[in-house]
């Protein structure tokens, strides 16, 4: 009995021994995995996730905020943010790092837009949480480049409402926006197109109004407005497949290059200025013109100039027709659309 269980105890001790080399052996094993992994590891992916975006206007300059959805440089935000931008930089805050940027397309309607950030690398991303799973009360955070400091900050608060319809207006115009998350934090001027986080910083929202919806008079204590992040990045994948729509631009925004003084009261829409070079230009168009359809599309509004434009690309030959502002007569001609700012 006691060389039985000296044996046995003898085959536990080895038992507990080849487990123990085996641990040594897997540990050593790892230890060299990781020394390995360790010596192919980069640098430090560059900034947290989230951009500051300035742009060139023609009357001025503009402001705002990104997410990073690539470490190549794929950036989403407003499109309110980058509309009429003749230059686009997106800027990493404490990196010194800047990009020039481009935009892959946009939404007007749904205030969505994508861009990228030229011969960007190793950018470091946000993580992207499920709108869908928001319920009235939840924290969240919203950061961004209040004031247009071109410094990040952040306001917490909580989910108020879901579902939530508003109007968003600015100089260009207004549109309604639907399906919007309502929070208590504090939205500013400079942080449309920045993320609300949930409390796992995760992002389920795109910061995009404040106060009475409009994006860039936010107002202390006034409720924000964030697009899900769910609808936002169907949006952004429809861009990168290529496959615009009647609601959704691709690529390159064609230019007729004509300001819109008003409506006539009348079929079409009177036009106020002219750039010099344009399309609109080489044609012969001039201000008080009254153009009443465009590429066989009927126009009654800015709104249905610009949708028949976004449905164009630069480069592509169209008849405008319009009322010479002298005569009086119906006339029509044919111009080529340059490219210009996103609309």
């Amino acid at each position: 009995m006691a060389m039985g269980d000296g044996a046995t105890r003898r085959r536990g001790f080895g038992t507990r021994y080849a487990a123990l080399v085996v641990a040594v052996a897997v540990a050593v094993v790892i230890g060299i995995g990781a020394s390995l992994a360790w010596g192919k590891t980069g640098p430090a992916p560059v900034g947290t996730g989230v951009a500051v975006i300035e742009t060139s206007l023609v009357d001025g300059r503009g402001a705002g905020t990104g997410m990073v959805l690539t470490s190549s440089g794929r950036v989403l935000t407003n499109n309110h943010v980058i509309r009429g931008a003749s230059t686009i930089q997106i800027r990493f805050p404490g990196t010194g790092r800047s990009y020039s940027a481009k935009v892959l397309g946009y939404s007007v309607s749904k205030d969505v837009a994508l861009l990228k950030a030229n011969a960007a690398t190793n950018l470091k991303t946000v993580s992207l949480g499920n709108s869908a799973t928001l319920r009235i009360g939840h924290s969240v955070t919203a950061t961004g480049n209040a004031g247009g400091t071109g410094s990040l900050t952040t306001s917490s608060g909580s989910v108020t409402g879901l579902g939530r319809a508003i109007t968003v207006g600015d100089e260009s115009g207004s549109q309604r926006l639907r399906g919007l998350i309502r929070t208590s934090s504090e939205l500013r001027p400079g942080d449309s197109g920045g993320p609300l986080f949930d409390s796992a910083h995760r992002v389920v929202g795109m910061n995009t109004a404040a106060n009475v919806g409009s994006p860039f008079r936010g107002t202390r204590g006034a409720d924000g407005y964030a697009i899900p992040i769910n609808a936002a990045i169907v949006i952004a994948k429809q861009i990168v497949a290529g496959k615009g729509s009647p609601t959704v631009h691709v690529g390159p925004t064609a230019f007729l290059g004509v300001a819109i003084a008003s409506t006539t009261g009348r079929s079409g829409v009177v036009i106020a200025r002219v750039v010099r070079g344009s399309g609109a230009d080489g044609a012969g168009l001039t201000a008080g013109d009254v153009i009443t359809s465009l590429g066989g599309r009927a126009v009654s509004s800015p709104a249905t100039l610009r949708s028949a434009i976004l449905r164009l690309k630069p480069g592509a030959s169209v008849s405008v027709t319009y009322v010479d502002a002298i005569t009086g007569a119906t006339e029509s001609v044919s111009l080529t659309l340059r490219s210009g700012p996103p609309q």
